[in-house]
């Protein structure tokens, strides 16, 4: 498939509008005093990872329906991821997990992701589910587990994953653990914190020199009374008591109702320990939808803190780690990971726009609505047309989701890949 002139054929059907588009919106910015090129510019530089398990269609605790093409193993994951790449122009990395994505020769699969040129990003360990071959079980927790057994046993794949991770070039662990309580008295809070630092202990000092170890959390599912790492305050203690290289890890949906998140995102970066950021969406709980798609104003306002934080951070130095984390039930993966990705892209674009000396002045003098008016402006201001033109320089679609379907590859993997039945419940 000659992505070059399929692109290239759908970025001409789309090509005068566009430039119409994109200079009266230079001409817009450039009466505010910005400069609509640094914004192209910076939006291009933006990267992404994208999980590998992302591109697989998702499913609920009721259900799975499976979907046309879906990729079998790494191999053809890292095809898929390969596709968005080339539309999108900032997802250049992919995120395992392991032991879904193990393969015999992962060697190999650094080979192949070279020749879609893709590299990858942080490794992800599960202790949340039980293997076939594992001899223990993580039912009632894995690191806090108050069995040694069981914690030797989540240790030892944490570092096995490193180890796996270091042949694919990564240079981060992801560490996600569903370790907690549904009863009242079921777990002894303090014990199981204690058990867990223990556990994360022997995990870091397995760590390369040159990596790093996030550490997400999440308040609840499937520890419904009482989660290990609940919140961005314990998840803070733990990268503090573990050292220099151990950070925060900040996905979306795993917070309160309502929670302010930007100012997590401050916070962190405060006291050095913002990692990085898992993109979704979400309406009720956990949801994993599409980023941008319920609550657009607060992925910019998060996007402010970061830009802001970026201002704050020596030149060079910041640098956190971003991956959408989503589950896609009824769309085709691919076009909600370039969907979001762009809708990513265009927060970043807003926050890059926003009137800071302006918004400086209205902090000062207290002036509560004209600071908000102020942020609203960049937020409202359509930037599509800036992320669609740095799209277009890295030899990207203006329109992803176009030449994606103009292209029919899910119509041509669903040929080469066998349909998976059953409707089973959970991730892929």
């Amino acid at each position: 498939m000659d992505w070059d002139d399929i692109i290239g054929a759908d970025n001409a059907r789309h090509m005068a509008v566009h430039q119409d588009s994109f200079d009266a919106l230079a001409a817009q910015l450039g009466r505010r005093g910005v400069d609509a090129e640094e914004i192209v510019g910076r939006v291009a530089a933006l990267s992404i990872a994208v999980p590998s398990w992302g591109v697989g269609t998702g499913g609920t605790r009721f259900a799975r329906f499976p979907g046309p093409g879906e990729p079998r193993h790494l191999a053809d994951k890292l095809e898929d991821c390969g596709v968005i790449q080339r539309l999108v122009r900032i997802c250049p990395t992919v995120s395992p997990h392991f032991p879904w994505d193990e393969t015999e020769d992962m060697a190999a699969m650094r080979d192949l992701a070279e020749r879609q040129n893709l590299a990858f990003d942080a490794v992800n360990s599960n202790t949340f589910q039980d293997q076939p071959d594992q001899e223990v079980s993580y039912k009632f927790g894995s690191l806090s587990h108050t069995d040694p057994a069981v914690r030797d046993a989540a240790i030892a794949h944490n570092r096995h994953c490193i180890e796996l991770g270091q042949t694919l070039g990564s240079k981060a662990l992801t560490v996600w653990v569903a370790d907690g309580a549904n009863f009242p008295g079921q777990q002894d809070l303090t014990g199981a914190f204690d058990r867990y630092l223990s556990s994360m202990e022997e995990i870091y000092a397995g760590l390369p020199d040159d990596w790093q170890v996030f550490i997400e959390h999440k308040l609840f599912e499937p520890a419904f009374y009482a989660t290990v790492i609940a919140d961005w305050g314990t998840s803070f203690i733990a990268a503090q008591h573990l050292g220099e290289k151990a950070k925060c890890l900040v996905d979306l949906g795993h917070h309160a109702p309502n929670t302010n998140i930007e100012m997590i995102v401050a916070r962190l970066n405060r006291f050095g320990k913002l990692g990085g950021f898992h993109f979704n969406d979400s309406k009720y709980g956990d949801d994993d939808l599409d980023s941008g798609s319920i609550d657009p104003f607060q992925l910019f306002l998060v996007f402010n803190e970061l830009v802001i934080a970026e201002r704050n951070t020596a030149k060079g130095t910041f640098a956190p780690a971003y991956m959408m984390d989503q589950s896609h039930n009824l769309t085709d993966p691919i076009e909600s990971l370039a969907t979001s990705a762009d809708a990513i892209a265009c927060a970043f674009a807003a926050a890059l726009i926003v009137d800071r000396s302006g918004l400086a002045e209205a902090q000062r003098k207290n002036d509560a609505l004209l600071a908000s008016q102020i942020l609203k402006a960049a937020f409202r201001t359509d930037v599509r047309p800036l992320v669609a033109e740095a799209r277009r320089r890295n030899a990207g679609a203006l329109d992803p989701v176009a030449a994606y379907r103009s292209a029919g590859y899910r119509e041509m993997v669903a040929k080469a890949r066998p349909a998976v039945t059953g409707g089973g419940g959970g991730i892929v």
